[in-house]
């Protein structure tokens, strides 16, 4: 007697579940912001979008211990400092290399379109900006090194800092290694550790359409699309350019480093690639697409080694958009850069972007900082807050694609 085996529901996928919740939230967010006041959408954005801060929320609460275990156990099994410093050497290697095309991508588009020249700035709140350009007064090469050493692991894993983590964990790790059989208990401890927080990936993914459906019905709420896209047409038409174009890179590096096996890699990264565009959090993505590079067959200390880099010195999407969005801004206030003031600006932004994905409007800050370094009125910043969301969904999911990439390959490279 044979037993039927059932498969799952097209309803029971995730990236099905997800994508219904987009549309749902969408359609549900313009239905509020075109029938109710705007008093009474706000309140409804405010109370629909805890959905998704408590996704968030559940998803923060688990990368600390899970870059921790997982790093500490993957540099454990390499099990010497040379094989850290190969893969170290090649991570970086691919980062930096994948990090200066992304700038000149976003540097070459914005030269082509100029999506800044005639831009009308009498209507531009500059208050709304107060916030990121307070922020980008305070950002100096002291606070970038002290961003990035930590001063305690426990503070560094209360606020989530993946890179000063990163560096505990490896510093620990090498311990660990270098100790041998003595440290073996508290190794298999780890990893013990590490299987169980990844068990809690599933629960929390649980929630992923939920936190979706809120952030997306919270913002399409309060903001008049129709009236957003045709004010800001050339500026978010030539981004999407921009972005187009970085993912065709990527995917053609892809095709041409992992062969038909990039199509694989594609199916097992779609969920992470849509909450991330979803939540715009590539952060909110971190455990499940741990879990899913796995499945695609790297090497549990590959992948444990090359993910939490990634989050802070691999944002292919955030570089990108670094460089359009800086010379955007001096376009619309008419201030002239030549090819060597730009291409002095993409190594600034290059440096000065590594480690600090966990700022709050990371990328925004940057540019602020950035532009304040070239002369250019930093308040332009008010000028791109209010496309930024729909620009940062884009950036989001074009990290995740970039961090998965970055992390298969050198899978491969270490397999041979």
């Amino acid at each position: 007697m044979t037993t039927e085996i059932k498969k799952p529901s097209l309803l029971g996928n995730l990236t099905v579940q997800i994508l219904i919740a987009m549309i749902i939230g969408a359609l549900l967010g313009i239905y509020i912001h075109n029938n109710y006041s705007e008093e009474l959408a706000k309140e409804f954005s405010g109370y629909i979008k805890m959905l998704a801060t408590v996704f968030i929320r559940l998803v923060q609460m688990i990368i600390s211990p899970l870059v921790f275990t997982t790093l500490v156990v993957g540099i454990a099994k390499l099990g010497d400092i040379r094989a850290v410093g190969r893969i170290g050497g090649k991570a970086l290697g691919w980062f930096f290399t994948a990090s200066f095309i992304s700038l000149l991508i976003g540097m070459f588009w914005v030269n082509l379109l100029q999506p800044g020249v005639g831009l009308n700035l009498s209507n531009v709140d500059v208050s709304t900006a107060t916030e990121v350009t307070e922020k980008a007064q305070g950002f100096s090469a002291q606070n970038f090194i002290e961003h990035i050493i930590p001063k305690s692991i426990v503070e560094a894993m209360a606020n989530n800092e993946i890179l000063q983590i990163v560096i505990f964990s490896i510093f620990f790790g090498l311990a660990a290694a270098s100790i041998g059989d003595h440290a073996k208990p508290v190794v298999r401890a780890l990893d013990k550790t590490s299987h169980i927080i990844l068990k809690m990936v599933n629960y929390v993914m649980k929630f992923a359409p939920l936190g979706v459906f809120g952030a997306i019905a919270a913002v399409f709420a309060i903001r008049n699309l129709d009236e957003l896209l045709i004010t800001y047409a050339k500026y978010f038409g030539s981004f999407l350019v921009g972005i187009s174009s970085l993912w065709v890179f990527l995917l053609v590096i892809g095709y041409l480093f992992l062969k038909s096996r990039m199509t694989t890699l594609l199916k097992h990264i779609v969920s992470p690639l849509i909450i991330a565009f979803g939540t715009t959090s590539s952060e909110a993505v971190f455990p499940k697409l741990t879990e899913e590079l796995e499945r695609f067959g790297i090497k549990d200390k590959i992948v444990s080694f090359m993910l939490p880099l990634g989050y802070s010195f691999n944002l292919d999407g955030s570089m990108m958009y670094m460089t359009f969005a800086s010379i955007f801004i001096a376009q619309a206030y008419g201030v002239h850069l030549d090819l060597g003031t730009q291409l002095t600006m993409l190594l600034v932004l290059m440096l000065t972007s590594k480690g600090i994905a966990g700022v709050p409007r990371a990328s925004l800050v940057v540019v602020a900082a950035t532009c304040g370094m070239f002369k250019i009125p930093i308040e332009g910043i008010a000028l791109i807050l209010p496309i930024d969301h729909f620009c940062d969904m884009f950036r989001s999911a074009t990290n995740v694609l970039g961090n998965a990439l970055a992390t298969s390959v050198v899978g491969k490279w270490e397999d041979k």
